[in-house]
């Protein structure tokens, strides 16, 4: 065990440790796949103190996330309470309250699983993710980090620090449903989160859906959204979105479901999860 007390010692030592080294924040994940031998390694590097990592800071309208920030800190924000509910929804349905008091943002977003719960809210919200290395730091979209299952575009030598976005502007909604075999402490069969956002005579200004355990990745699911800009937030578009989600889903079958009940799923809880971004909305005209 290796313990960072700052960023640039965290990359310098990963640079040098090599490809059996691994980044060690609140291990809910990471610890359990070590111990059943789904991942090998030789060296953890603990980030889990370095100072200025964790937090929620909004400034004006932009939102950074630490990457440290617990899962529980999120759920009690009182800045994501409105609009930008579905960070909350998501957080708390990570795990028991135990692991959300030691699960972190930044290990959820870096783990790369395709059932991941906040991955879909931030890509909904257009988040970037922060990365700093030994010299640089820079930023990428989060659909440009997301390579592939537990595979990601960081590179050795670089750190998650923080996750970035801005809400858009005007009324908007957000809202984030999921599915598992039973109601707490599951992994995902399917999640969906979407944000709608509206002109002044209610129709569709922006939309956004993003889906988790239905492919490689999480992913957006761009067709759903475009057939929704401009038009009404009515019944039959919804389920017209959500015959378009399910048509970009790619799911596999597994112990949890199989492939044709995850595009069902996928479907139904993106219909499920626009209506409740049209209540929220109602809320609020």
């Amino acid at each position: 065990m290796h313990r960072a007390t700052s960023v640039r010692q965290a990359a310098t030592m990963m640079a040098a440790l090599g490809a059996g080294a691994r980044f060690l924040a609140g291990g809910t994940d990471l610890l359990i796949q070590l111990r059943r031998g789904a991942l090998a390694c030789d060296h953890l590097i603990d980030i889990g103190r370095i100072a200025g990592l964790d937090g929620i800071a909004i400034e004006g309208d932009a939102v950074r996330i630490g990457a440290l920030t617990l899962h529980h800190a999120v759920e009690r924000h009182a800045g994501f309470a409105g609009p930008l509910r579905s960070l909350i929804e998501a957080s708390r349905v990570v795990g028991g309250w135990q692991v959300r008091n030691m699960a972190t943002i930044g290990g959820n977003v870096a783990n790369a699983s395709p059932a991941a719960d906040l991955v879909p809210v931030l890509l909904s919200l257009d988040a970037t993710v922060e990365l700093t290395g030994a010299d640089e730091t820079r930023r990428l979209p989060l659909p440009q980090f997301l390579l592939g299952p537990r595979r990601t575009a960081a590179r050795r030598d670089e750190v998650l620090t923080a996750c970035h976005f801005v809400p858009p502007a005007g009324r908007h909604a957000t809202a984030f449903l999921k599915a598992g075999r039973r109601k707490a402490m599951e992994i995902s069969i399917v999640n969906v989160a979407a944000l709608l956002a509206v002109d002044d005579a209610g129709r569709c200004r922006s939309a956004r859906i993003a889906l988790g355990a239905v492919g490689p990745v999480a992913f957006r699911a761009t067709d759903a959204e475009t057939g929704l800009q401009g038009g009404p937030l009515s019944d039959e578009a919804f389920e017209e979105a959500g015959a378009a989600a399910a048509a970009a889903s790619t799911p596999i079958a597994d112990v949890r479901a199989s492939a044709v009940y995850r595009r069902h799923l996928a479907a139904r809880l993106t219909v499920k999860t626009l209506r409740l971004c049209r209540e929220r909305l109602q809320e609020v005209a």
